[in-house]
């Protein structure tokens, strides 16, 4: 067995993927951390999760295996909604804003990507600089319209789930939360199960690149 047989990505990509992948994980988490804060919840700034620095919402663990498996996670960000002041309307936002914070990401990315080219600047680089930013560019583009699409799942412990649990009349959302675990196996065997994920996450996942590629047309006829 060789190395590369050890990772879902090619090996020369890896350092491209890493990158793009570290990004988007911390933006999301920051997303989360920060609007919370901004609500009058301060649990998750007393952790040190209103920062920046991808140390801080990174899962080792759920790192590694997305490089593996494809499938991972980053440290959830710890949220008492009981200290909002509108628990659950702010609730819906704080678990909104970690996908949205993705698709803005992947939007920006994506205007970037076409206007680097007619700022003339790629044409002074070499192609290994050229072809390195074109590798983390499509690779941060790709995972962000990825992890917004992904995170509305309404499976637990995906972001979709908070929402639509928060949407809910109480007695309804009782019964979700006495469920959650079968919503949670649910989600993992439609992860891990390729016949059962090919046609169940994988034409939802499908979305995220639709999306990206009509926003990226919509980017080139701006030019």
């Amino acid at each position: 067995m060789e190395f590369q047989d050890f990772f879902r990505f090619p090996l020369e990509d890896l350092p491209f993927i890493v990158l793009a992948l570290i990004l988007s994980f911390t933006i999301h988490e920051f997303a989360h951390a920060y609007s919370a804060y901004k609500f009058g919840d301060d649990t998750a700034y007393k952790e040190g999760r209103v920062t920046l620095n991808p140390v801080a919402h990174l899962d080792l663990l759920g790192f590694i295996l997305i490089l593996i498996a494809g499938f991972g996670w980053a440290k959830p960000v710890p949220v008492r909604a009981s200290r909002f002041r509108k628990p659950r309307t702010m609730s819906i936002v704080v678990s909104a804003v970690g996908p949205l914070s993705n698709l803005l990401l992947g939007i920006v990315a994506i205007f970037i990507y076409v206007l680097l080219p007619v700022t003339g600047w790629l044409d002074q680089a070499s192609f290994g600089v050229v072809s390195a930013i074109d590798k983390f560019m499509t690779y941060l583009i790709s995972y962000n319209f990825l992890l917004f699409v992904f995170n509305l799942i309404p499976l637990p412990p995906l972001d979709g789930y908070r929402i639509v649990a928060e949407l809910m009349p109480l007695r309804i959302r009782y019964k979700m939360e006495q469920n959650v675990q079968w919503g949670m196996l649910i989600f993992l065997l439609f992860v891990f199960i390729p016949p059962l994920r090919r046609y169940t996450l994988d034409p939802i996942l499908g979305l995220g690149s639709s999306l990206a590629n009509e926003i990226f047309a919509f980017a080139m006829r701006l030019l």
